[in-house]
């Protein structure tokens, strides 16, 4: 991945409008060759509109967006040959077979027949899908189902996979197969585009990721650059009893850097929570628990989103 060959992605001041809605409100990004970028957000943030300017599926009110060096207002159909698109929701055919599927999506890219069966069979093995090929989709697992979604976008041999949080509703078995699999794409020089509100999944796949809030980009860089700048190194978690709260009058404030105060528990943000716990103790404070860690992907999330539920 090189930060000087030309971005495959490019926006500027990007935005989209329903009537008087503002879904995106000008944001600016870069997506390199060869790395994979996020888009991280709560619920409503502008991730998936900003996705299906994107795919060339909704157009753009205003500002600038180049894919591949092209304007998807002029030249979508010629972006979205080189595109694979992973969506929300899958919407495959459920009343054919899994390997039907795939090559009826071949035919859409005008893939020869004999060169569309060997690529799906390889797909079918790398989505470890392949005792399956011969049946119907509906009564597939949420998981395989998923996993025949992303094979599906990968029948053109993209240069440029797009990803709505490619593992939403999943159990942890099936969103760590994906993960994988989505791994190794990226090893073999894949770029790779997604959108996620798990923590978890952003530090995994993502080598840089902006974060979304209220239509707007309010952070970017890397999952650890992030950490650092908007956390600290580790995080100091305390329970106490309401009457040992409501005593302490600031008897804390001079241990982290912040203190968050939340219905359970204050989270103090420190660079050696160890010390700080030696502190609480040392000041004969009573706690019900304790817990140092270090500081994650879900402090910034929420420093900077805030912790209200979104619908």
């Amino acid at each position: 991945m090189s930060s000087s060959a030309p971005s495959l992605v490019s926006a500027r001041s990007l935005t989209k409008r329903f009537d008087t809605f503002t879904a995106v409100d000008g944001i600016d990004f870069d997506v390199r060759p060869g790395e994979a970028f996020g888009f991280l957000g709560p619920n409503g943030a502008g991730k998936t509109s900003t996705m299906r300017m994107i795919g060339c599926a909704s157009p753009v009110t205003s500002g600038e967006l180049r894919i591949f060096g092209m304007d998807p207002r002029t030249q979508a159909s010629q972006i979205k040959a080189r595109l694979g698109v992973v969506p929300q929701l899958d919407n495959l055919d459920t009343e054919i077979t899994v390997r039907e599927n795939l090559l009826m999506y071949a035919r859409y890219f005008d893939v020869p027949p004999a060169v569309a069966k060997s690529r799906v069979a390889e797909l079918l093995d790398f989505v470890q899908l392949t005792e399956r090929a011969n049946s119907q989709v509906e009564p597939l697992s949420g998981g395989m189902k998923r996993r025949v979604t992303i094979a599906r976008a990968l029948v053109n041999e993209p240069e440029l996979i797009l990803l709505d949080e490619p593992t939403t509703g999943l159990d942890p078995q099936a969103r760590h197969l994906i993960w994988e699999r989505l791994y190794r794409l990226k090893r073999g020089g894949a770029t790779l585009l997604l959108t996620t509100h798990y923590m978890d999944e952003a530090e995994q796949l993502c080598d840089r990721l902006v974060v979304m809030d209220k239509a707007q980009i309010v952070a970017e860089g890397s999952p650890r650059a992030l950490i650092e700048q908007y956390a600290t190194k580790e995080v100091l978690e305390l329970r106490l009893a309401p009457d040992v709260r409501a005593s302490l009058d600031g008897n804390l404030s001079d241990l982290a850097d912040r203190i968050e105060d939340l219905p359970d528990r204050l989270q103090l943000y420190t660079a050696d929570g160890e010390r700080a716990l030696a502190q609480v103790h040392a000041r004969a404070i009573p706690i019900e628990s304790a817990l140092v860690r270090r500081s994650s992907l879900e402090d910034v999330f929420l420093r900077l989103t805030g912790r209200t539920l979104v619908d």
